[in-house]
Order: C-alpha cells, then sequence, then structure tokens
C-alpha cells in the first residue's frame, strides 16, 4: 500500500489515518456480517417479514435516541479511549451471543437486544470515529479521507453479507458469532496502536447548553439543513429496504441463505466500486451534486429491484444502489463536517447521527406494509414515496 495513489493522497506520514480507517472496515463488515445471519434466522423461525425489520431497525434506533447527546458527549472526553470502550462492548455482545447459541439457549429476543446494543455503539462513529480520522488528515484531505472510508464501508456490504450467508449454512449462526468476535479483536488492537490524542473541545458548559448552541447554528446555514433534509429522506424511504432483501431472496427470487448473501453484497460491490471512482477523481465542487444525484438515483433503483422477478436483474439493480449510495453516504458526514466549525463538528455530527436515526421509522413502516402488501410490493412503494420526499424538500436541498 505504501505506493498506492490513496496512501499518496491521504499522506504517508498519517498512519492513524490506516489505523482508524481499518477499525471502520471491521465493524463495517460484522455489522453486515450479523444482519444478514440474523435476519435470515430470525425469518426462519418467525416468518414475519416485520421482525425481520425491526432486528435491523434496533441498531438504527440509538442513533435518533442518544446521538445528538454523544455528538456534545464526544467533545468532553478523549475520543480514543471512548473508541475502546466501544470495542470492548462490541467484542463482549457477540461473545456473549455465541455462548447463548453453543448452550442452546439463544432467543430471538437476545438477538434483538444485542442489536441494540451494538446500534449504541454504532451511533458513537461520526461524533467519534470520523471527527479523529478528520482531525488527523485535515480539512484539505477530508473529502479524499471520507472516499476511502466509505469505500472501505461499502466494501464489507459484499464482503458480511456473503460470510454471514455461507457460515449459517454451513456452520449456523454460532459460527458467525465466534468470527465476529475474532474480527473485532484485530480491530481492538488497532485502536491500541492509534497514537494521535484529539484535545477536548467542550468548556464548562453543560451538555444541554451546548446542543442548544449546536442546533441554533444548523437552523441559521442552509447547506447543513439542506444535508440534513436528504438525511432523514434517505433513512425514512431509502435505506431501509436493504431489511428486505433476505425475504425477497427468498420468497420471489427463491435463493437460499449463500444465495441471498451473495444477492445482498452487490450492493457493497457497486457502493465500493462508486467511492474509489469518487476518491480519484471527485472535486469539492462536485460534492453537492454527488450528495443529492446519489440518493434519487438509489431510490429509482429500489424500486426496479422491489419489481423484478429475476435474480440476474435484481442484482444489477442493487450494484445500481450502491454506485447511487456511494455519492450519498461519502459526501454526508464530508459536507457536515466541513460547513461546521472545529469547536463544534461533533455536536454538528452528533445532530447528524440522530437524522440517521430517523431510519426506524422506515423499518416500522417497511416491516408493518410488508406483512400486508408483501415485500416486494411494500419496497417499491416506499422507494416510490421516497422520490415524491425528494421533489416534496426540493426548496431546502437546492441549497447543497
Amino acid at each position: 500500500m505504501s505506493n498506492s495513489p490513496f496512501r499518496r493522497m491521504i499522506g504517508a506520514s498519517t498512519p492513524d489515518f490506516w489505523r482508524l480507517w481499518y477499525v471502520g472496515l471491521i465493524v463495517a463488515i460484522v455489522r453486515w456480517l450479523e444482519t444478514v445471519a440474523v435476519g435470515i434466522v430470525v425469518y426462519q423461525r418467525t416468518d414475519s417479514a416485520f421482525l425481520v425489520s425491526m432486528m435491523t431497525m434496533l441498531r438504527v434506533l440509538p442513533m435518533g435516541l442518544f446521538g445528538v447527546f454523544l455528538g456534545a458527549l464526544a467533545e468532553r472526553f478523549d475520543r480514543g479511549r471512548v473508541l475502546l470502550i466501544v470495542m470492548l462492548l462490541m467484542i463482549g455482545t457477540s461473545a456473549i451471543l455465541a455462548v447463548l447459541d453453543w448452550t442452546g439457549q439463544l432467543e430471538i429476543w437476545h438477538l434483538a437486544l444485542a442489536s441494540f446494543i451494538n446500534g449504541c455503539g454504532w451511533c458513537t462513529d461520526n461524533p467519534v470515529r470520523r471527527v479523529m480520522i478528520g482531525e488527523v488528515v485535515g480539512r484539505e484531505r477530508m473529502g479524499t479521507a471520507m472516499s476511502l472510508d466509505v469505500g472501505a464501508s461499502n466494501a464489507t456490504r459484499m464482503i458480511g453479507p456473503a460470510l454471514g450467508g455461507f457460515l449459517l449454512a454451513w456452520t449456523g449462526i454460532q459460527g458467525a458469532f465466534i468470527l465476529s468476535v475474532l474480527m473485532y479483536c484485530t480491530a481492538l488492537w488497532a485502536v491500541l496502536t492509534i497514537r494521535s490524542r484529539i484535545p477536548r473541545t467542550a468548556g464548562s458548559g453543560a451538555v444541554l447548553a451546548q446542543i442548544a448552541e449546536g442546533l441554533a447554528l444548523v437552523r441559521t446555514d442552509k447547506r447543513l439543513i439542506g444535508v440534513l433534509v436528504v438525511t432523514v429522506v434517505y433513512n425514512i424511504f431509502a435505506w431501509p429496504f436493504t431489511s428486505m432483501i433476505p425475504v425477497i431472496g427468498r420468497d420471489r427470487l427463491h435463493l437460499g441463505p449463500e444465495g441471498v448473501g451473495l444477492l445482498a453484497s452487490l450492493d457493497g460491490i457497486g457502493a465500493f466500486v462508486g467511492a474509489l471512482l469518487l476518491a480519484l477523481w471527485l472535486t469539492p465542487r462536485w460534492y453537492g451534486r454527488a450528495y443529492l444525484c446519489g440518493v434519487i438515483s438509489y431510490l429509482i433503483m429500489v424500486v426496479i429491484f422491489a419489481l423484478v422477478q429475476s435474480p440476474a436483474l435484481a442484482g444489477a439493480a442493487l450494484l445500481l444502489t450502491g454506485l447511487g449510495g456511494a455519492g450519498f453516504a461519502t459526501m454526508q458526514a464530508t459536507l457536515v463536517y466541513l460547513a461546521a466549525p472545529a469547536e463544534m463538528r461533533s455536536r454538528i455530527l452528533g445532530v447528524l447521527t440522530v437524522c440517521i436515526g430517523t431510519g426506524p421509522i422506515g423499518f416500522l413502516w417497511l416491516g408493518w406494509l410488508a406483512d400486508r402488501i408483501g415485500s416486494h410490493n411494500a419496497t417499491a412503494v416506499t422507494g416510490v414515496l421516497g422520490l415524491l420526499a425528494m421533489a416534496a424538500t426540493w426548496r431546502w436541498w437546492k441549497e447543497i
């Protein structure tokens, strides 16, 4: 990697960026691995698309509940130590689930609780790990750094689901959790070797006062309002469709666990390629266009994926959702980071995390509707509603 164009763009003198990048890579692989494995197991045991959707929803719910508070609190503590605590929490959760399955005591509510706990760790990513990335690489290289970080995250969407499907078929869900623990341990080592210390930026003011200050800034910045509005639309109407991939794959496309895992990974392949293209060629003046076009194309492909009956066409649609999602995901945190004052970045990224946390509304809606009109019909309807929501909110996101 020493001579790679990506390393030259970031700088060979920033090894801590690659450590933080690796932590994000591992956490995302495990997230997708467990999401697919848990989704298949829950559907096998309950035959309920609603409960499958709820497992993913519980991973997102903490963002809406705690994101803004974590953003303010992150400014008061050493972010490296916070990241260390998060990794230990993740390791413990997966280890307990593996033991429960090994002893024959694993229940659906255990999976639900673990999903929520891991979601609490996930909602620290923007105000902790990504702020650390920005401080390590600097403003001028933040767009490239985020492209590489999102590219890694997107790559996990082709690795994680395939691993989850194959492990479930070969070893059962216990094997998936054991692999999760082992992978988390390598990320823990990376956290322990980070040398940079990001200074605390918060003063002695109360957390609620700091939150109010951050929200006041958002209300006065049209760029931030636009980014946050589009984030809400995406997380309510676009992203929740991923919870229906195991259901549509089994019921409509007639695939087994391995096929479902491979199908779910195609979205990640497209997203990985898209993020690499952005890292190589995207310039700052195109950041807003990449963000908006990514969301719109994503929603269009969601509708197409839901309506086709051929696994090949469904896979092609997922590849294209990945390309669109890369533009959205890469620019989301980048636009917010660049627009926020340095001393308030964790707080504003905490507000962004809350907007991401509106996803449970979409998961609840999609799961409820899927049990009534079928998973593919519900997914198509939700995608169309997302396109209508983008049209209705044009007055805000045009400022981007």
